[in-house]
Formats: C-alpha cells, sequence, structure tokens
C-alpha cells in the first residue's frame, strides 16, 4: 500500500492510493469531509474528520489498515 500521487488545491487534498482496497481520497481541511472511492467503484462521504487523523492516514505504513480501524467505524458517513 502507497499514495502513488497526491496534489493540493485550495483547501484541498487529493490522494490515488494503491491497495487492495481504496483507490482515492478526497479530504477539504475547512469542512473536514473525507470522501472514499474504493476499488469496486463505491464511494462514501465520512463527516467531521479531524485533520490530525487524515494526516495519519497518509503517513501510515498501510492507508488500508488504518482507514479500517481509525476511520471507518468511527465517523459518520454516507454513501455517495
Amino acid at each position: 500500500m502507497a499514495i502513488t500521487k497526491e496534489e493540493i488545491s485550495g483547501t484541498t487534498i487529493i490522494n490515488e492510493i494503491q491497495s487492495s482496497n481504496i483507490k482515492k481520497t478526497v479530504y477539504d481541511t475547512i469542512t473536514k469531509k473525507l470522501m472514499v472511492e474504493f476499488n469496486n467503484g463505491t464511494q462514501y462521504e465520512y463527516d467531521e474528520v479531524p485533520h490530525q487523523t487524515y494526516t495519519q492516514f497518509r503517513m501510515s505504513e498501510s492507508q488500508g489498515k488504518f482507514f479500517s480501524s481509525k476511520i471507518a467505524k468511527t465517523f459518520k458517513y454516507k454513501k455517495v
């Protein structure tokens, strides 16, 4: 697992991820919304994800494991 591309545009951080589950994330540092696109094409939006948590996600050795344990079941989400 690794971040293969990162783009920062204003308050938005976009990461393309090489993972068995996650394809891409889009995080807004102002609204604290995290959009996650999975390899199967589904997208979910997670609310109130602290910037520090997203930074830890980006820096983790395994984004998939970090996402599953620290984000997926912790923050309110909806399918988009």
